[in-house]
C-alpha cells in the first residue's frame, strides 16, 4: 500500500509572546500543497525500513516514520512491514515533510492493518510527534495557535493559482529564529486577511521571522524578491525557513534562474 505525504506551507506567522515553558504561542494558516513524498508499507517477515531521495543523516530509529510505528504498536498489534520512504520534500524548509510522513505513516498503517482509528485519535496520537503533525492527518486548512498545534478550520482555497517553491541549500536554525523575535500580537488577524483578496496580502499578512532570518541569511531574501519581481501576487517565507514560495496569475519557468535551488512549479488544485 503507498501514499504521498504531502507539505504545507504557512500563510502569515505571528509570534504573539513567550510561554511560561519557554516556547512561543503564534498565529499561523497551514495550507497543504502538492510537493510530496512517497512512502509505502508492505508485508513482510521482519520490519526493514529503507530511504532513497534527499538524503537525511539519521538512524532509522530517529526517522518519524518508524517513531509513528512504534507509537501505534504500544497500543495495536501491527505485523512486521517493509518501509520504503521515497524523500523528495527538503527539508529544514519550514515545509512540515517529517511531520507528514509521520501523519501519513499512522494514517496507511490505520488502512492497512484496518485497525478502524477515528481521525480525532488519530491527531491526538500524532501531537505526540510534533505540533505540527496532526494537521496531515486531515490535511485542510487550518488556523493554527498555541505553538501551532492547535487548529481551527478556515473557508480558504488558492485552487488555481500557480505555485513556485524555492528553497535553497541554507539551514535555518529554528531555536535560532525563535532567539532573534520580538514577540508582539498582531494589529490584525490572520483570519481577517484571509478573507481579503490575495492580491491584498502582500500589504497585510507577514512572517515574524523574515526580518531576523534575510538579515542572516541575504540570499533568502533576495529569493522573495525576484518571485515578486517575476509576477508573485503574493510571496512569503514558509515557517522559520528556508523556503519561499510565491503565488502567481500565470505559470512560472524560474528553474534556470534557480539552478543551485530546490525549485517546484505547479498549479494548485
Amino acid at each position: 500500500m503507498i501514499c504521498f505525504p504531502n507539505a504545507k506551507i504557512n500563510l502569515g506567522l505571528n509570534v504573539v509572546n513567550k510561554r511560561p515553558d519557554g516556547y512561543h504561542n503564534i498565529e499561523t494558516v497551514f495550507y497543504p500543497i502538492p510537493v510530496k513524498d512517497a512512502l509505502e508499507i508492505v508485508s513482510a517477515e521482519e520490519l526493514s525500513f529503507t530511504q532513497t531521495g534527499i538524503q537525511v543523516d539519521a538512524p532509522m530509529e530517529k526517522n518519524l516514520v518508524i517513531k509513528a510505528l512504534n507509537l501505534l504498536k504500544t497500543q495495536y498489534k501491527i505485523p512486521p512491514l517493509e518501509i520504503h520512504l521515497l524523500k523528495a520534500i527538503p527539508f529544514g524548509a519550514g515545509l512540515g515533510g517529517g511531520s507528514a510522513d509521520a501523519a501519513f505513516m499512522l494514517k496507511l498503517l490505520n488502512d492497512f492493518c484496518q485497525l478502524n482509528i477515528h481521525a480525532d485519535e488519530l491527531e491526538r496520537i500524532a501531537a505526540s510527534i510534533g505540533a505540527d503533525c496532526p494537521f496531515f492527518i486531515r490535511n485542510t486548512p487550518v488556523f493554527a495557535s498555541g505553538t501551532g498545534n492547535q487548529f481551527e478550520p478556515v473557508d480558504l482555497s488558492l485552487k488555481g493559482y500557480h505555485f513556485c517553491l524555492i528553497k535553497p541549500d541554507v539551514a535555518v536554525s529554528t531555536p535560532e529564529a525563535y532567539s532573534l523575535v520580538s514577540p508582539k500580537a498582531p494589529e490584525i488577524s490572520l483570519k481577517e486577511i484571509i478573507r481579503k483578496p490575495v492580491t491584498e496580502w502582500r500589504n497585510l499578512m507577514i512572517n515574524d521571522f523574515e526580518k531576523s532570518v534575510f538579515t542572516k541569511h541575504p540570499v533568502i531574501g533576495q529569493i522573495k524578491e525576484s518571485l515578486y519581481q517575476a509576477g508573485a501576487v503574493y510571496a512569503s517565507m514558509s515557517g522559520s525557513g528556508s523556503s519561499v514560495f510565491g503565488l502567481f496569475e500565470n505559470p512560472t519557468h524560474l528553474k534556470e534562474q534557480f539552478s543551485d535551488c530546490f525549485v517546484w512549479e505547479g498549479q494548485l488544485p
